[in-house]
Protein backbone atom coordinates (compact mmCIF):
# COMPACT_ATOMS: atom_id res chain seq x y z
CA UNK A 1 0.00 0.00 0.00
CA UNK A 2 1.31 3.89 -0.59
CA UNK A 3 -0.70 6.32 1.08
CA UNK A 4 -0.63 9.92 1.44
CA UNK A 5 -1.39 11.69 4.88
CA UNK A 6 -3.91 14.18 4.98
CA UNK A 7 -2.59 17.52 6.88
CA UNK A 8 -4.65 16.52 10.22
CA UNK A 9 -2.28 13.46 10.76
CA UNK A 10 1.05 13.87 12.12
CA UNK A 11 4.83 12.75 11.17
CA UNK A 12 4.92 9.94 13.91
CA UNK A 13 1.96 8.32 12.01
CA UNK A 14 3.31 8.61 9.33
CA UNK A 15 6.63 6.89 10.66
CA UNK A 16 4.81 4.39 12.54
CA UNK A 17 2.76 3.32 8.87
CA UNK A 18 6.02 3.00 7.46
CA UNK A 19 7.62 1.01 9.97
CA UNK A 20 4.94 -1.36 9.57
CA UNK A 21 5.99 -1.40 5.57
CA UNK A 22 3.61 1.19 4.26
CA UNK A 23 4.59 3.29 1.97
CA UNK A 24 3.58 6.83 3.40
CA UNK A 25 4.08 9.97 2.82
CA UNK A 26 2.25 13.15 4.05
CA UNK A 27 1.06 16.82 3.10
CA UNK A 28 3.73 18.12 4.41
CA UNK A 29 6.23 16.22 2.83
CA UNK A 30 4.64 16.96 -0.13
CA UNK A 31 4.76 21.22 0.52
CA UNK A 32 0.83 20.93 0.42
CA UNK A 33 0.34 22.20 4.39
CA UNK A 34 -3.10 23.99 3.52
CA UNK A 35 -3.49 23.50 0.31
CA UNK A 36 -7.32 22.72 -1.22
CA UNK A 37 -8.70 19.39 -0.97
CA UNK A 38 -8.63 19.20 -4.93
CA UNK A 39 -4.98 19.84 -4.42
CA UNK A 40 -4.16 16.84 -1.82
CA UNK A 41 -6.27 14.09 -3.75
CA UNK A 42 -5.11 14.85 -6.91
CA UNK A 43 -1.25 14.86 -5.60
CA UNK A 44 -2.04 11.17 -4.35
CA UNK A 45 -3.41 9.96 -8.03
CA UNK A 46 0.09 10.14 -10.15
CA UNK A 47 2.38 7.60 -7.27
CA UNK A 48 -0.87 5.49 -6.96
CA UNK A 49 -1.49 6.69 -3.20
CA UNK A 50 -4.86 5.99 -1.11
CA UNK A 51 -5.23 9.64 0.85
CA UNK A 52 -6.06 9.17 4.46
CA UNK A 53 -8.25 11.65 5.84
CA UNK A 54 -11.28 12.29 8.43
CA UNK A 55 -12.65 15.35 5.92
CA UNK A 56 -15.25 12.43 4.37
CA UNK A 57 -17.49 15.82 3.02
CA UNK A 58 -15.16 17.29 0.73
CA UNK A 59 -13.27 14.17 0.16
CA UNK A 60 -15.48 11.41 -0.54
CA UNK A 61 -16.97 13.74 -2.70
CA UNK A 62 -13.90 14.68 -4.87
CA UNK A 63 -13.36 10.60 -4.96
CA UNK A 64 -17.23 10.15 -6.46
CA UNK A 65 -16.63 12.69 -8.84
CA UNK A 66 -13.28 11.55 -9.97
CA UNK A 67 -14.94 7.94 -10.76
CA UNK A 68 -18.32 9.46 -12.02
CA UNK A 69 -15.71 11.60 -14.81
CA UNK A 70 -14.25 8.57 -16.23
CA UNK A 71 -10.87 8.30 -13.85
CA UNK A 72 -10.07 6.14 -11.20
CA UNK A 73 -8.46 6.51 -7.77
CA UNK A 74 -5.88 4.10 -5.66
CA UNK A 75 -8.33 4.63 -2.47
CA UNK A 76 -9.69 6.99 -0.16
CA UNK A 77 -9.65 5.47 3.66
CA UNK A 78 -11.61 8.03 5.89
CA UNK A 79 -10.73 7.59 10.05
CA UNK A 80 -13.85 9.26 11.70
CA UNK A 81 -12.51 11.91 14.35
CA UNK A 82 -15.40 10.28 16.24
CA UNK A 83 -13.83 6.91 16.45
CA UNK A 84 -10.54 7.66 15.87
CA UNK A 85 -8.06 10.46 18.24
CA UNK A 86 -5.41 12.40 16.75
CA UNK A 87 -3.33 12.96 20.62
CA UNK A 88 -0.11 10.69 20.78
CA UNK A 89 -2.69 7.44 22.32
CA UNK A 90 -4.47 7.47 18.90
CA UNK A 91 -1.58 6.92 16.43
CA UNK A 92 -1.24 3.36 17.55
CA UNK A 93 -5.30 2.42 17.36
CA UNK A 94 -5.30 4.13 13.59
CA UNK A 95 -2.04 2.56 12.47
CA UNK A 96 -3.83 -0.81 12.95
CA UNK A 97 -6.78 0.33 11.15
CA UNK A 98 -4.80 0.93 8.72
CA UNK A 99 -2.76 -1.75 8.54
CA UNK A 100 -6.11 -4.20 8.93
CA UNK A 101 -6.58 -2.78 5.61
CA UNK A 102 -3.33 -2.71 3.69
CA UNK A 103 -3.86 -6.01 1.67
CA UNK A 104 -7.29 -5.47 0.35
CA UNK A 105 -7.70 -4.19 -3.14
CA UNK A 106 -8.78 -0.35 -2.54
CA UNK A 107 -8.91 0.87 -6.14
CA UNK A 108 -11.85 3.54 -6.51
CA UNK A 109 -13.33 2.70 -3.02
CA UNK A 110 -13.43 4.86 -0.10
CA UNK A 111 -13.45 2.89 3.05
CA UNK A 112 -14.25 4.16 6.81
CA UNK A 113 -11.80 2.81 9.14
CA UNK A 114 -12.46 0.77 11.81
CA UNK A 115 -11.53 1.12 15.54
CA UNK A 116 -9.81 -1.29 17.69
CA UNK A 117 -13.05 -2.93 19.33
CA UNK A 118 -15.73 -1.44 16.88
CA UNK A 119 -18.03 -3.77 15.06
CA UNK A 120 -17.97 -3.75 11.14
CA UNK A 121 -20.46 -1.81 9.68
Amino acid sequence: MRLLLDEMYSATLAKVLHEAGIDTVTVADLRLTGAPDVAVFAAAQPDGRAVLTENVADVARLAADHVSSGSHHAGLLIALSSRFSRRPAGVQPLAAAVRAVADEPLHDRVVYLQAPGDRPA
